[in-house]
């Protein structure tokens, strides 16, 4: 499965950006092979349609969550038709180390 995190730089020290249409990087991450992916957000500087436009950028990766500290209004139905599950992280101290390590925590408790 392949999760998009929101993040502040490209390593594994940033952290969670709490902006989705507007985030510094999204990190791809696959739990399966365990492939990072760092993405500069070039929407970050939109006037309008950050967030739309960047739903697809993530949506041409595949991915089947997003992780991130918030979404726009806009950005709930348009993931909904795309099949792609929203999760809000209220935690902006949080890494991206960190939550790769939760996300592998879960896979393999699922998987077993």
């Amino acid at each position: 499965m392949k999760v998009a995190i929101t993040s502040t730089g490209n390593s594994l020290g940033s952290h969670l950006d709490q902006r989705f249409g507007r985030c510094d990087f999204f990190v791809i991450y696959d739990t399966e092979t365990k492939a990072l992916e760092y993405i500069p957000n070039p929407n970050k500087e939109a006037l309008e349609g950050a967030g739309p436009a960047s739903v697809q950028l993530v949506a041409s990766r595949n991915v089947n969550k997003i992780i991130s500290g918030e979404f726009g209004i806009k950005i709930k139905s348009l993931l909904d038709s795309l099949k792609i599950q929203m999760i809000i992280f209220k935690e902006p101290d949080k890494k991206i180390k960190d939550i790769i390590d939760i996300l592998n925590n879960t896979s393999q408790t699922h998987s077993k």
